[in-house]
């Protein structure tokens, strides 16, 4: 039995909080029947404050075995209709009930519910749990819905070498048979398992017991990159421990690095999983270390805020990820050596939740409509991370720290191990501030919208967007930049659309809002200005103003308030001085994967390609061999360069930078360009895999191969995509990836029509969040014209379109009217 379930709605989910409560799950699962099935048996307890009434509980098994209430079997005969919703009906409860619901389960190949996954590297099997957003009734009979807490019980039945780990303490009682410890009240999303013969390094930090673990394959990487992760670790439990004032309340903490992982990280109280591309094969730069050491602090910081306190219904989804976006960062720069922090939050958190603001789809950072759970799913996005976290900094901004960090005392204590929602939060700011918050709430956490900042002359301009007017306040801080790159800033509120720039910040080449990137705004630079930006950036000592510089020419070219030149002259004349390895990597990556290919017309495209290639040339001249400045420089080299005998020099393993001699992923990077450029076919990208014969390996040959131009490549590729049932979420990422950044617009507008026919239908055999990823990646975002808008907005009429796949399908078409506008804005098209 397979069903399409029915996505909870907030007013049922509000009536069943009414109705019941969960005491207790118990949840037992055999992982070893079959390759493609699983055995699942929950015992709910639970009390109803209306005994005699109905209910549900939600279940999506493949088959039901059985179904007690209170000991009596369901009569499930009528129930067809609710069956195929994902529910079976709870009719005249108890004061007191027990529920036994037993069924075999499938695993799954798109990473949600219990994922399993085989190693290509020496063929192990390795299965983990992804219940997030509603996915837990895939793999045990529960109350799926965020307010229902429950401590649970868990066991588990796996091949005798296996090991297995979750969110309790596992012990191992012989045959493959494993008990982990009662956990506390978690809601059912965070429930885990993960199991395989997984490579694991162990440790303890002031009384909690720590874990590390990754596919025996990446055995020697793990152990050799594992005392970084859990330095990083150990520094921020004790961080959270002396800020929260309330010490780390999950037992052991385990990470588990695992395959084929939708998201980057899931935070499940002591059993945090994490996409295994964490741990890097090759050479990693401090940009990517720093990305991992975010990934670990943010994760950490959910621990508080989402699991020991979680919000009561989706529409506060800020109150988790908001709150551990800014503790990741803030931490980062107290309690690690990563003190530039937010120079990569502005490089890249902010550029995405900036695009998020510019969409349809854009939101307010609290309070958003979410009349079910599937629709919450569309603002797991770049304002409820970035914006949200801006915000926070404004907020600390409005009422200070001390305030601020004992609100979050109070609000963290009075909901232990409960739920919290924004008026719970408000009343502890304003209880330890002694303001009203009001006001301040409604313009920033209830509104949508970026504001937009300028200088004209000697004011300063505030512009709120027309769609979503607000007079929001930014505290900002006004830098002056001469032309020998000197810095004078001076903090401001800014409580109007107009204010005199104070005088210490007047004259100078470039005067610009926000230096310091402390609040939630775009800034717009004047023609005069942009001029400038190329000739004072590389004299710039501070990173941070860079980065806002770079950030203001990126944000006006999506805008269409400076044309694409101006990245690619930017790139060209200060790329080669760079040395923040986020500006490096996020800069460069602005404009060769969207500026380039989308925003230039294909007869300029070889000419801003050879204008980068020179840069990247340039700054890998000059860099620190083994630098991240080095390997930045040759990853972009690599990526533009139209020097065919130097790619095959490298893909041969010759004459590579220091340091990239046996990295096997930089190889797949050259082997990606060749096929890209046609200079390489299927036998060369095979001669490739067979001699990296692991997960990243094959995925990257499923990449190079869809990047082939020709025609019958393409057809291959789209093929395998769209009508291979069994395809995993990460193969079809590779192939949705790859498949538009090479090609004949010729060639490929033959897909045009095939996208909003092909990727909706994928519905019927992959979960929405595997495949709302899969939509953005196989929109045609080369097709830059009206044909492919009218299309798009044709599509987004219909009713049958998944809400991932309409999210996705909305944000793409953003992004290539941001194209169209630009193009006919500077006469390009």
């Amino acid at each position: 039995m397979t069903t399409k379930h029915a996505p909870l709605l907030r007013t049922e989910a509000r009536e069943r909080a009414g109705l019941i409560t969960v005491d207790r799950m118990t949840v037992d699962l055999d992982l070893t029947p079959s390759d493609t099935t699983f055995e699942s048996s929950a015992r709910i307890e639970f009390t109803c404050s209306s005994p005699g009434a109905s209910t549900w509980v939600d279940f999506r098994p493949e088959s039901i075995h059985s179904v007690l209430l209170n000991g009596a079997p369901l009569d499930l005969e009528g129930a067809a209709d609710d069956l195929a919703r994902g529910r079976i009906p709870l009719p005249g409860l108890a004061e007191r009930n027990v529920l036994e619901a037993r069924g075999t389960m499938r695993f799954s190949r798109d990473g949600q519910g219990l994922h399993r996954a085989v190693d290509p590297a020496d063929g192990e099997i390795y299965v983990y749990g992804h219940l997030f957003l509603d996915a837990a009734p895939t793999v045990f009979a529960c109350f799926d819905q965020p307010d229902l807490k429950a401590p649970y019980q868990v066991t588990v039945t796996a091949p005798p070498q296996w090991s297995v780990l979750g969110n309790g303490a596992a012990e191992h009682h012989g045959d493959g048979r494993w008990v982990l410890a009662e956990t506390a009240p978690l809601a059912t999303y965070f429930v885990t398992v993960c199991a395989g013969p997984y490579a694991s390094v162990y440790a303890e930090h002031d009384g909690v017991p720590l874990g590390v673990h990754a596919r025996r394959s990446l055995r020697e990487a793990l152990t050799a990159q594992a005392d970084g992760i859990l330095e990083v670790t150990a520094q921020s439990l004790d961080y959270y421990h002396s800020l929260f004032g309330i010490r780390y309340p999950f037992g052991s903490y385990h990470q588990v690095f695992v395959p084929e992982f939708n998201a980057g990280a899931m935070e499940n109280p002591g059993c945090v999983t994490f996409r295994d591309s964490m741990i890097f094969r090759g050479a990693a730069s401090e940009d990517q270390i720093l990305g991992r050491a975010n990934t670990i602090a943010h994760e950490m910081a959910h621990m508080w805020f989402g699991d020991l306190v979680t919000m009561t219904w989706w529409d506060d989804l800020w109150l988790n990820e908001s709150f551990a976006e800014y503790m990741a960062y803030r931490t980062l720069v107290s309690a690690t050596s990563f003190r530039e922090a937010w120079v990569e939050f502005s490089m890249s958190r902010k550029l995405w939740g900036y695009a998020a603001e510019r969409t349809p789809s854009t939101h307010p950072v609290a309070g958003s409509p979410t009349p079910d759970a599937q629709s919450a799913l569309q603002n797991f996005d770049g304002i409820s991370y970035a914006k949200g976290a801006s915000v926070l900094r404004q907020l600390i901004a409005y009422i200070g720290d001390e305030a601020f960090i004992t609100g979050i005392r109070t609000y963290l204590t009075d909901h232990a191990y409960a739920n919290g929602r924004l008026a719970d939060f408000l009343a502890v700011m304003e209880q330890a501030s002694g303001q009203s918050l009001q006001e301040w709430s409604e313009v920033w956490l209830r509104t949508a919208g970026v504001d937009v900042l300028s200088v004209d002359g000697e004011v300063l301009r505030r512009e709120p967007p027309a769609d979503h007017p607000a007079q929001r306040p930014h505290t900002v801080d006004i830098g002056r930049i001469d032309a020998d790159g000197s810095i004078v800033t001076e903090r401001i509120t800014l409580t109007a659309d107009e204010v005199p720039l104070p005088d210490a910040v007047r004259g100078g080449g470039i005067t610009l809002p926000n230096a310091t990137d402390l609040t939630w705004a775009t800034v717009d630079l004047s023609a005069a200005q942009h001029d400038l930006v190329p000739e004072v950036m590389p004299r710039i000592a501070d990173a941070q103003v860079r980065a806002v510089l770079w950030s203001a020419v990126i944000e006006g070219v999506y805008r269409a308030s400076a044309p694409p030149q101006r990245l690619v002259r930017l790139v060209e004349t200060a790329w080669p001085t760079e040395s923040n390895a986020a500006i490096l990597g996020r800069s460069l990556n602005a404009l060769t994967s969207r500026v380039i290919p989308a925003f230039l017309p294909e007869d300029l495209e070889s000419e801003a390609e050879a204008s980068t290639a020179r840069a990247a040339q340039a700054r890998l001249d000059s860099a620190e061999p083994g630098s991240s400045a080095m390997l930045a420089a040759a990853r972009a080299l690599a990526r533009v360069s139209t020097d065919r005998d130097l790619l095959e020099l490298w893909a041969g393993g010759d004459g590579l930078p220091e340091g990239l001699e046996h990295d096997s992923d930089f190889r797949w990077l050259v082997v990606g360009a060749l096929a890209r450029r046609g200079w390489l076919g299927l036998e060369g990208i095979e001669t490739a895999r067979r001699a990296d014969n692991t997960l990243t390996g094959k995925l990257a040959a499923l990449s190079a191969r869809a990047s082939i131009p020709t025609a019958d490549a393409k057809e291959w590729a789209w093929a395998e995509l769209t009508t291979n049932p069994t395809i995993s979420n990460y193969e079809a990422n590779a192939i949705a990836g790859s498949f538009w950044v090479s090609g004949s617009l010729e060639v490929l507008s033959a897909y045009r029509d095939r996208y909003v026919v092909d990727i909706p239908a994928m519905s019927a055999t992959m979960g929405d969040d595997a495949l709302q990823r899969v939509a953005g990646l196989a929109f045609p975002s080369r097709l830059v014209d009206r044909e492919t808008e009218a299309l798009i907005v044709r599509t987004l009429e219909r009713d049958d379109l998944t809400p991932g796949v309409r999210r996705a399908m909305v944000d793409g078409l953003s992004e290539l009217r941001e194209a169209i506008v630009s193009r006919e804005t500077f006469a390009q098209a």
